[in-house]
């Protein structure tokens, strides 16, 4: 029965725990047998009639053993069906028996028994099969050589390609011979069944669909299947009937396996590796690749996958540009990732940085050392290159090339090349690298720059001069300058005096450190930042409610404003305390400054005092708009990051700046708290016939 080459390789594919089944190519039935034996499959399909047992007149053959195996009969090159294979082991039974009256028959009787005992042994051997889909018999002739032929002995086997059959059904087998010699062969087997996968993908979600019976209990596993490193389990769960595992495309990378086995003893586990051409997944795993440091000179490429990379050294000028590679002379390495390497150094160097490729494509770089030596360096780096008969030449690498010494070329190595060789004689190089090929040297440029500090200072000196004079030539210009650059002293003044206090609800960690980000953000702008986060000593001395009288106070007589995060711990206390119009308890934890202060906040609103002293926000993917109590909406309620330009102009007040200057302080401030959003997003989730089981962390192992 045909199914889809990718339920059969779930089910019975490649997989450090799953066999892999032989194919067979093609719809042909076909026999072979032992050597010394010859066979022949009959042509079409015979009536199974095993008939009654007869008497052996001799030696016999008959089938005495069973044995199945799996393999894939493919039409196409996807399209394969299991296919039971048969092995039909034979053996001799019976043996000659002496005339009765050996005078009467004399030499005649003697001269047929020893013919008889010469000839070869020929069988006609039937294999019957039955599923609830298939039943068939085939019939195959099996003949024996005269030498092979021991009574009681094994002589060798047969064997039958194949029995088509489907995924769970359970087979039964019968073998006999014709004419019947003794009671027939039978075998059953169970062939393994598969709980139905599918992959789909939907936006940024993958999800994986397991169709399986209400009653069925099957284990899942995600895991990275490394060819380096033993596999690395990532997420495990016990499941019960049809299931949905959604999986978010970040965490896809190409050795991203699923496994899925019954609960029952010995059975067997299905694997899949679905994202291996994943154009997604082989994103994801560069993104995830990372250069670790290793001392002195070691290095290791951290990745959950392998990788098809090769590393070389290059060489980071201290001006910028590209890190020129360092091939030749040294050579590229193949990259074994999470294992450590080291490249053949003499020394070390801040500016030799390492460079991870992939397909010519250079995709890491990481000067890893410069940590442990120090920032880079003003150096040249010296190439020698050695030939036959100690031929040596020498050039310094530069952005444009490998510059040979002493050329005529107008960059900077060569206006210094005989300096450089001076310095290399004298022993001023740091050798890095050496071998019978060549060797790499490191000059120092420090003093060569040194000299050139009266050059600089002349330019600096004849462009000030320049400037001076079209400033003057263009005074209408500058003034009008000069009064856009007052208004934006002015305007910077005014924000400094602003201030802002901000008030939350401690709903969790994650909320917390949002609310840190989105402070420390505004603290790069002129404002003054007020939060309890930074204030627990003060909280804890004087307690939530002391503290945030305080800085109210302060905040409003300075004109500042109040900003109401809200959040949905936030939404919840609000309610409490307008459903009651009674003081909200006491805040469990000694920082709480939100519960604290509603006491004081919500009489501003409900009397009128609210606008221009108080501003409302609340973060897009944790709170809806709808959520915010329309007491609130009597001051501005903006949506963050989404109306980050109308949230700093509320909090700017009356100095407003222009705005190009906004648009760049929203943009600052949204970079600032995007990672932080993206890590307090949910986890995947697994909706379970109408409940969701979620990707916790404690389940990842």
């Amino acid at each position: 029965m045909p199914v889809s080459w990718f339920l059969l390789s779930l089910a019975l594919g490649r997989s450090p725990v799953v066999l892999s089944l032989e194919r067979l190519v093609g719809p042909q039935d076909t026999a072979r047998c032992s050597p010394g034996l010859s066979c022949h499959l009959w042509d079409g399909d015979l009536l199974c009639l095993p008939g009654s047992i007869v008497s052996a007149p001799g030696p016999v053959l008959v089938p005495t053993h069973l044995q199945t195996e799996l393999v894939l009969r493919c039409h196409q090159e996807t399209d394969c069906g299991l296919c039971v294979r048969v092995a039909v082991h034979l053996a001799v039974h019976g043996h000659w028996e002496e005339p009765k009256d050996e005078e009467q028959f004399g030499r005649a009787a003697d001269a047929g028994l020893e013919e008889a005992r010469n000839a070869s042994l020929q069988a006609q051997v039937v294999l019957s099969f039955n599923s609830y889909t298939t039943a068939r018999c085939v019939l195959l002739e099996v003949k024996v050589p005269a030498a092979l032929v021991q009574p009681g002995q094994s002589v060798g086997s047969v064997v039958f390609d194949c029995f088509e059959a489907a995924l769970g059904a359970e087979v039964q087998i019968w073998s006999y011979t014709q004419p019947n010699y003794q009671k027939e062969l039978n075998f059953t087997q169970q062939l393994p069944a598969l709980p139905w996968l599918n992959v789909s993908a939907d936006g940024d979600d993958v999800h994986l669909v397991l169709d399986v019976s209400k009653e069925q209990h099957f284990g899942l596993s995600l895991y990275w299947n490394q060819v380096e490193n033993p596999t690395k389990p990532w997420w495990h769960r016990n499941l019960t009937g049809p299931q949905t595992i959604t999986l978010n495309h970040k965490d896809l990378v190409p050795c991203l396996c699923i496994q899925v086995w019954p609960l029952e003893p010995d059975s067997v586990r299905t694997s899949i590796c679905p994202f291996r051409k994943d154009p997604r997944a082989h994103r994801n795993l560069w993104r995830a690749a990372r250069l670790q440091l290793l001392p002195p000179r070691g290095w290791r490429l951290d990745a959950p996958c392998s990788l098809p990379a090769e590393a070389t050294l290059c060489w980071q000028a201290l001006g910028g540009g590209p890190c020129q590679p360092l091939v030749p002379p040294l050579s590229r390495e193949n990259v074994t990732v999470n294992k450590p390497l080291e490249f053949p150094l003499l020394k070390g160097h801040p500016n030799l940085c390492v460079q991870v490729s992939s397909w010519e494509k250079m995709q890491l770089q990481e000067c890893l050392w410069s940590d442990s030596l120090g920032p880079l360096k003003d150096d040249m780096l010296l190439v020698e290159t050695r030939g036959p008969q100690d031929n040596r030449s020498l050039c310094a690498l530069e952005p444009s090339g490998c510059t040979p010494l002493l050329s005529r070329a107008s960059t900077r190595a060569a206006r210094l090349g005989e300096h450089l060789l001076q310095d290399l004689e004298s022993g001023q190089c740091l050798q890095l690298w050496d071998d019978d090929l060549g060797a790499l040297w490191a000059c120092p440029m420090n003093k060569y720059t040194h000299q050139r500090w009266a050059l600089v200072w002349l330019a600096c000196l004849l462009f000030a001069a320049v400037l001076f004079l079209l400033l003057l030539l263009k005074k209408d210009h500058v003034k009008g300058w000069l009064r856009l650059l007052k208004e934006d002293v002015h305007a910077g003044a005014a924000a400094r005096s602003r201030s802002a206090l901000l008030l939350y609800s401690a709903d969790d960690e994650g909320f917390e450190r949002l609310v840190g980000a989105l402070a420390s953000a505004l603290c790069q702008l002129p404002l003054r930042v007020a939060v309890d986060l930074w204030s627990r000593r003060e909280l804890s001395a004087h307690g939530p409610l002391a503290w945030f009288h305080a800085q109210r106070r302060q905040t409003l007589q300075e004109g500042g404003v109040v900003v109401l995060l809200f959040s949905p711990g936030a939404v919840a206390l609000c309610h409490e305390w307008l459903q009651d119009r009674a003081s909200v308890p006491g805040a469990q934890s000694p920082h709480d400054a939100f519960a604290a202060s509603l006491n004081c906040v919500l009489p501003d609103f409900l009397q009128g005092r609210a606008p221009g002293r108080y501003v409302g926000a609340y973060f897009d993917s944790l709170l809806r708009p709808d959520a915010v109590p329309a007491l609130f909406r009597a001051v501005p309620v903006l949506s963050l990051p989404s109306q980050l330009p109308d949230f700093l102009r509320a909090l700017q007040g009356p100095g407003i700046p222009r705005l190009g200057r906004l648009a760049d302080w929203a943009e600052q401030v949204s970079r600032a708290l995007q990672p932080v959003l993206d890590s307090c997003q949910r986890l995947p989730a697994t909706p379970e016939t109408g409940r969701e089981v979620g990707l916790e962390a404690g389940d990842r192992t």
